[in-house]
C-alpha cells in the first residue's frame, strides 16, 4: 500500500502566457510514486489522480479532447461552466462528470470562490489531444504540439 495526505502536497501552478487559463494542481498519484502519463505498460500507475483549483475568472485548460484518454471530474466546491460540443451547461459542488475519448470539454470558473475538483484520468499508451478552437494537435507520449495541413497518404514516399 501507498499512502499520501493531499493537505501535505504542494499546489503547482500553470497558467498561459496572458493568464486566461490557469490552474493550481495538486498531483496525488504522484506524490504515492505514480508517473504523469506513465501507466502499467511503463511501471506507472493504471490512472492519474490530481485535485485542482481554478480561481474567479479562469477557464482550466484550453477547449480539447482526447482520442484515447478517458477522464473523469468530481467537483468538491464552487461554481462554473462546463464547456463541451452541446454547449455550457453549469457546474457546482457534487457534479461528477464524464469525458469520454472524442469529446470536447473545458471547464471555466464564473463563480466568486475558487472552483476546486478531483480529476481522474486512465493512461492510455499513447494520445492525440485535439484543440477545435486553435486547430492545434498535441501528440503523447512525445508531447509535441503541431499545427497540421493534410497531404497525400504517399506524399514524400516515392
Amino acid at each position: 500500500m501507498t499512502r499520501t495526505q493531499t493537505d501535505d502536497l504542494p499546489w503547482t501552478e500553470q497558467s498561459s502566457p496572458k493568464d486566461k487559463y490557469g490552474i493550481l494542481r495538486r498531483s496525488v498519484s504522484q506524490a504515492a510514486g505514480g508517473q504523469k502519463d506513465i501507466g502499467t505498460w511503463a511501471g506507472g500507475h493504471p490512472f492519474d489522480f490530481e485535485i485542482h483549483r481554478v480561481l474567479p475568472g479562469k477557464i482550466n485548460f484550453p477547449h480539447h479532447e482526447h482520442s484515447a484518454q478517458w477522464e473523469a471530474y468530481y467537483i468538491l466546491s464552487g461554481t462554473g461552466r462546463v464547456r463541451t460540443p452541446k454547449g455550457k451547461e453549469a457546474i457546482s459542488a457534487g457534479d461528477y462528470l464524464v469525458f469520454p475519448p472524442g469529446e470536447a470539454h473545458q471547464l471555466i470558473n464564473t463563480g466568486s470562490e475558487d472552483l476546486t475538483y478531483i480529476v481522474i484520468a486512465d493512461h492510455p499508451q499513447a494520445d492525440v489531444i485535439h484543440y477545435p478552437d486553435s486547430g492545434k494537435w498535441f501528440i503523447k507520449p512525445h508531447k509535441k504540439i503541431f499545427e497540421m495541413a493534410e497531404v497525400h497518404y504517399f506524399k514524400g514516399e516515392e
